[in-house]
């Protein structure tokens, strides 16, 4: 979809949308249809080709309607007014309800207080802010294990720290591999961490916000070695799939352990279909009782770019990761600190920590270009990530050499 298509789209879309709320009133408040009549109407896998914008929007009207419930009609009089709605966070299983359960059982003495001050989870030391937050949330310690020479959490590190903790009195529960990761894409190894996980009966959860995208391309599929051994999956769509923010998809191999966490059934939320197995209540997987139609994105872009689009758009950004890759390793000042696998390069002047501040000062106050650094060990790192949907080549060169010119004369005034 080009900008002329889109801007068309757009004001049909708006239109759609005005119609709609227009007419709300004409429209049955609730659906009288059936759990499940939306299985038999839509396609098992995504198409291999695009399918056209107006088949889509048939389909909407044709097979997504039916099954809405028109919460802005006026003749909408139950719960409370319409509001956004946000996805659990991963601090929703720190909690620990399943270990909770398991300790109680075996020991009916122990408090879940007692226990809550035992639990410990682990992620590696390159795993994103965002884990040790839930950690915090969650009330539980969160300790990074070490990295190894390639940044990625290994078998013997793990096993070091579980065996050291378990001897303190702690209770190993929960641990976090990444996929991926936000500082320099480096893929934990699951075939190692995997198995111990299991057998110490410690919750697996793999982290592949940016790279799970990536593995819709068989190529990639080898990085997703181990994932078998996880109980938990997350990534995002909204990253690296072409779906607008927020977006993120949710994997758990026993539904029950999150559902036994949160299920609670108050008169006025209870209906008809809630035991007969025949739909999924996402209210009993999270917090919020209610979620936005965050699939509907999916399946939009799923349908206008089909498997074959969004693997090309993947395999663009990772060969114009690995043309600007070329360029860095070309010019002799410079190093490449981590080997190049999707699309994100670290990079850095060969040197001191602070001519490569300097460099990153200059680039970002220029702003004909944005980077933002990370810390390899003691190592002041540049991050070149191919981001935009619209980036080619023409943009990769033109980065390069203005990244050049800005060395050169960092390194003039570090001479002087």
């Amino acid at each position: 979809m080009n900008a002329s298509e889109f801007r068309r789209r757009g004001k049909e879309m708006v239109d759609y949308v005005a119609n709609y709320m227009e007419g709300i009133e004409g429209r049955q408040v609730y659906p009288d249809v059936e759990p499940g009549y939306l299985r038999p109407l839509i396609p098992a896998a995504a198409p291999q080709e695009p399918d056209t914008f107006e088949d889509i929007i048939n389909d909407v009207e044709k097979i997504i309607m039916p099954g809405v419930t028109h919460w802005h009609s006026p003749y909408f009089f139950a719960y409370f007014p319409t509001a956004s709605s946000y996805p659990a966070m991963l601090a929703d299983m720190l909690c620990g309800t399943k270990v909770i359960h398991r300790l109680q059982a075996a020991s009916p003495e122990l408090t879940q207080a007692a226990i809550m001050e035992k639990l410990v989870a682990y992620s590696s030391d390159q795993a994103h802010s965002s884990v040790e937050r839930a950690g915090l949330i969650g009330g539980v310690k969160l300790k990074a294990i070490p990295s190894d020479g390639n940044f990625a959490m290994r078998a013997s590190a793990l096993q070091e720290a579980l065996e050291r903790d378990k001897a303190a009195g702690l209770i190993p529960f929960f641990m976090v591999a990444t996929l991926g990761t936000t500082t320099c894409c480096s893929f934990d190894n699951l075939l190692e961490v995997g198995p111990i996980c299991n057998k110490e009966d410690i919750w697996l959860h793999v982290d592949a916000a940016y790279a799970g995208s990536a593995f819709i391309c068989p190529e990639f599929r080898h990085l997703l070695n181990g994932v078998e051994f996880a109980d938990s999956f997350n990534f995002n769509p909204h990253k690296w799939l072409l779906v607008n923010f927020d977006c993120s998809a949710m994997w758990v191999k026993k539904r029950t352990d999150l559902t036994g966490a949160f299920r609670l059934d108050p008169t006025y939320l209870k209906h008809s279909h809630q035991d007969s197995g025949l739909i999924t209540d996402y209210r009993h997987w999270q917090i919020p009782l209610g979620r936005r139609f965050r699939s509907l994105k999916m399946w939009f872009v799923f349908r206008m770019y089909g498997v074959k689009g969004l693997q090309a758009y993947i395999r663009k950004h990772v060969q114009l990761s690995h043309e600007f890759e070329s360029l860095v390793r070309q010019d002799p000042r410079f190093e490449i600190c981590v080997e190049v696998i999707l699309g994100l390069v670290c990079f850095r002047l060969k040197g001191s920590n602070k001519v490569n501040e300097a460099l990153l000062q200059r680039i970002n106050s220029a702003k004909k270009i944005h980077l933002v650094p990370c810390h390899l060990r003691d190592k002041f790192v540049l991050r070149f990530a191919i981001c935009s949907r619209t980036v080619e080549s023409a943009h990769v060169q033109r980065a390069w050499e203005h990244i050049k010119e800005l060395a050169a004369d960092v390194l003039r005034a570090e001479r002087e």
